[in-house]
């Protein structure tokens, strides 16, 4: 049983999982059990160039990104599971939160973030009563959102990036990952608002 289980290893996916990963040594997050599956072949960061994003080298490829996030995860917070090359059919509500199936494994969690991509080719089982027309995409491009409140789509599933209705730049996917990850940890920290700050 995770505590989280992210889906997704975009922008919006890894930021979710780095956050989390880094508040490991706060008393209420020492015990949890976080999860990612980092399927990134369908991510939009695969054919990125990146030349506007704060603190990013003008030139960077989404691609480097994406490989660099997962190493940068698990050197800094290898407590947090990554899981290759597994793609996600299935999100179901269970007695004690979600059963997670993919094409390998099914797995259990509490809570469940949602992170992939936009596009209507989403497919994964136990979503499509929360999927609508994006509302900040033009409607020549066919994009998805999962209805949401404030990222959270229904008791103990979240979704970020541009799933969540957000537009499509590197920076708004990103922080809004890190948004759900706080959300989470204010939970975990019985309500208490909750960020973690790492200080020279």
């Amino acid at each position: 049983m995770y505590d989280t289980f992210i889906i997704g290893g975009g922008a919006a996916g890894m930021s979710c999982a780095l956050v989390l990963g880094s508040a490991k040594s706060k008393p209420f997050a020492t015990d949890k059990r976080i999860a990612v599956a980092v399927h990134q072949k369908s991510s939009h960061l695969q054919n990125a160039l990146f030349n506007n994003v704060l603190g990013l080298t003008p030139g960077t490829l989404g691609s480097d990104i994406l490989e660099t996030g997962k190493s940068q995860l698990q050197d800094l917070y290898p407590h947090v599971e990554q899981i290759e090359n597994e793609k996600v059919n299935a999100v179901l509500k269970s007695t004690e939160g979600f059963t997670i199936t993919t094409n390998k494994n099914k797995y259990h969690s509490k809570l469940v973030v949602i992170t992939v991509g936009y596009t209507n080719l989403l497919r994964i089982k136990g979503l499509e009563n929360y999927i609508e027309p994006h509302p900040r995409a033009g409607i020549e491009k066919d994009r998805i959102w999962l209805r949401n409140e404030d990222h959270l789509v229904d008791d103990g599933l979240y979704v970020a990036g541009t799933l969540a209705g957000w537009r499509s730049q590197f920076a708004i996917a990103s922080g809004s990952g890190a948004q759900v990850a706080t959300d989470i940890l204010t939970l975990w920290n019985d309500g208490k608002h909750t960020k973690i700050h790492d200080k020279v």
